[in-house]
This record gives structure tokens, sequence and C-alpha cells, in this order.
């Protein structure tokens, strides 16, 4: 039996916002109209009808994360920069056990589900948070995260797609992966259809270490890397042409972070069509850096949010990654900042029915009790502590 949802304000992260507005969903959920409640709801009239006296929007895409570094939660401070905080974070994580971490990862998703996410982009090293994910009935991809400079580095498990989770493998970074190991893992994602991620311009160690061999991130991986020092040979040549070389500036490569990327390179970005996923609460935390969402803008590029791991965030909330830009960028429209953190995520992940309110969608519809009288998204950003409820499961 169809099912009206009637609101104060319907967010649709597909348009502008409807007023009064009126969604009607079939016995499986899926959207079969849209609109002003006064012409919508007298084409359904045997519908029932659930009242929202505030704000319906999508379900939210979290399209970066590490969950299973949850219980690393309030151990690596935040202001170290960089190396020093991936030093802290290694000794963190070996002083948590499988049972702890474990634990850790079914909380996260707890907290997924209750701040009102239909998806993730999950990045992960031993797979731990997939029987939550599964659990929870959310839509994911499954990053499997390889690392290591030797040429036969493990390029992680085969592509499986099961129901809501598809499992891929993506390379860490262009500076702690081999590149043919990259290339290799580039290439497969492009011939199966799949998404593939990297991180990319998180830092400026990153750029230094690839342009000219030098710097905190080349002596960190030197120190610790099992290969004589005269074997790591860096490109020594611009970030950004090793990136294109080895297939990542591509519609398939989510490109995580940008933090350091320059203008030039954005339009590099722009013109090869890869998606890019921001954390800006991580890169705050780790470096006191923000990424450049209005240069990105300025390309064309609307990008996906994500929240990275609760070892460099507070939270998993993506909406207050969208609240954090807004109050860094007043400017930026609060629109289009609620619909990064939804359909953005869900055009990167490759999940098109999930991140909008449209017909043929099945986003998961959220709903937030709260008397309203204008621009709902900018109330959703200045008002990100109230509670969601989910209306209809994505």
């Amino acid at each position: 039996m169809a099912r009206a949802i009637h609101a104060r304000f319907v967010v649709t992260a597909d348009g502008p916002p409807v007023s009064d507005g009126a969604i009607v969903e079939d016995a499986d959920g899926w959207i079969v109209d849209l609109g002003p409640a006064a012409e919508i709801l007298p084409r359904h009239a045997g519908a029932d009808v659930v009242r929202v006296e505030g704000i319906v929007l999508p379900g939210l895409v979290n399209a970066h994360t590490h969950l299973e570094l949850s219980a690393l939660a309030g151990r690596v401070p935040a202001g170290l920069g960089f190396v020093a905080w991936v030093d802290r974070l290694m000794r963190a994580r070996a002083e948590v056990d499988d049972d702890e971490a474990s634990r850790g990862a079914d909380a996260a998703v707890d907290e997924l589900r209750a701040f009102g996410t239909a998806a993730v982009g999950e990045v992960t090293n031993t797979g731990m948070a997939e029987g939550a994910l599964a659990r929870a009935g959310m839509y994911a991809c499954i990053f499997h995260e390889v690392f290591g400079l030797r040429r036969t580095a493990d390029r992680g498990p085969p592509t499986v797609s099961s129901g809501r989770r598809i499992r891929v493998p993506c390379a860490h970074a262009v500076h702690t992966t081999h590149p043919d190991v990259v290339r290799r893992i580039a290439t497969e994602a492009r011939a199966s259809g799949r998404r593939t991620s990297i991180h990319l311009a998180e830092h400026p160690g990153e750029r230094l270490a690839i342009e000219e061999g030098a710097g905190p991130m080349a002596a960190w991986i030197a120190a610790r890397s099992a290969l004589p020092a005269g074997e790591i040979l860096w490109p020594r040549r611009p970030l950004f042409d090793v990136a294109d070389e080895l297939g990542l500036l591509a519609p398939h490569v989510l490109l995580v972070h940008l933090t350091d990327a320059r203008p030039d390179e954005i339009r590099r970005v722009t013109r090869g069509g890869a998606p890019v996923v921001l954390c800006p609460r991580s890169n705050l935390w780790i470096e006191g850096a923000t990424p450049p969402v209005e240069a990105l803008l300025r390309a064309g590029v609307v990008p996906a949010l994500g929240t990275d791991s609760l070892a460099s965030n507070a939270s998993l909330d993506v909406l207050e990654e969208a609240a954090t830009l807004a109050r860094r960028f007043p400017d930026l429209r609060a629109d289009l900042l609620v619909e990064m953190a939804t359909r953005a995520g869900a055009d990167a992940l490759g999940f098109p029915h999930l991140g909008r309110i449209a017909r043929g969608t099945r986003p998961g519809l959220l709903a937030v009790e709260a008397p309203i009288s204008a621009d709902p998204a900018r109330f959703l950003l200045d008002h990100v502590d109230l509670p969601r409820a989910w209306v209809s499961a994505p």
C-alpha cells in the first residue's frame, strides 16, 4: 500500500526544497510522486499519511571513513601534523586487541545509523566492519586498502558484489603503494565498472616525497620500509602528473582529501571527471588545514563528504562536515552543502537510487522535527545537533 509523508519542508538534494511538500512511496519504499502537498495528496487519496512538523531529507552518505579505527577515539590528539599523527595512530592501534577493535566498529555502525547514514565508503585493512554493516542493512563500498612499495605488494581481495555491499581493492596513496600496484588496481576497477579510491594530496609532505624524495614523510617511510633506502625510487615529478599517468584522474577513482591541491591541479581533476571526497574535520584535526572547497566548486566539482576515522574526528556525522564548511565558508549555498552530504556521496560511490528525493529513488528518509519557516537547508546546518529519525529505511 502506498504511503505519503507530508512535511513542512522537503529538502530533496535534487533541486530546490519543497515547501509544504509531500512524498509518496510504493509498498516497497520507492518514491513514486513528489511535490506540493496540495497537488500530491489528492492524487493519492487512499495512501496512509505520515505528518512531519519540520524537515524531511534523504539519508546521508559518508563517502570516506575507517570504521575499524573507531576504538581509537580519544587516543590520538589533534594538532600533531600528519607524520606525528600517524606515528601516534600506529602505536595506539597496536595497543587495541581484536575484540576491542571489533566492538568499536560495531558501535560506530550504530552511530552512523543514529545520525541517519544510508551508505558509506569504508576503507579497511581487515574487513572488520563488514558484518556490522550487513546487520544494519547499510549500503557500503568497502575499499580493501593496499600498502607497500614492493612491486609484488598484495593487491587486496578480488572484487565482490553482494546485495548492498561491494568490496573492491584500493591503493592507500601514491607515496605509500608501488606504482605498478596502483596502476593495476585502477585499471581493474575501470574494466570491472567499479569504483576504487585513493588518498591524494592530503598533506604537503606527500607532495614533497613524490616530487623531491625529501621531507618528513619520505624520511618516515624510509625509516620504516623493509626496502633498502636505494630501492625506494621517488618519481621526482609533479604529484598530479604521476597520478594522471597511473590512471587516477578518472571517473572510477574517488580522490580523497585534495587538501594540498592547487588550482591548476583541480582543473585537471575536473577534466578527468574523478569524483572528489573531502574530509574537512579530519584535515583540521591533523594539520589545521581546510580543503579547497571553493576552488573545487568554481571548477565545476561538487565534492562528496566523509568523516575519515574517529582517530581524527569527534564523530561520524557527515552532516557535521557540511556544517563545518558552512561556518568556514558562510557564502556557500546551504542546499549545496547538504547535497555534498547526500547526493554527491551516493553518486561518488555508485548508488544512484540513494542520496536524493526524486521519483524512482529509494534514499531512506530522515525527519527533523522543528518549527521552521524558511531556508530548511540552512536550518539543518545551523542545528546539526537536533535529532534525526528514520521515516523510511533505504
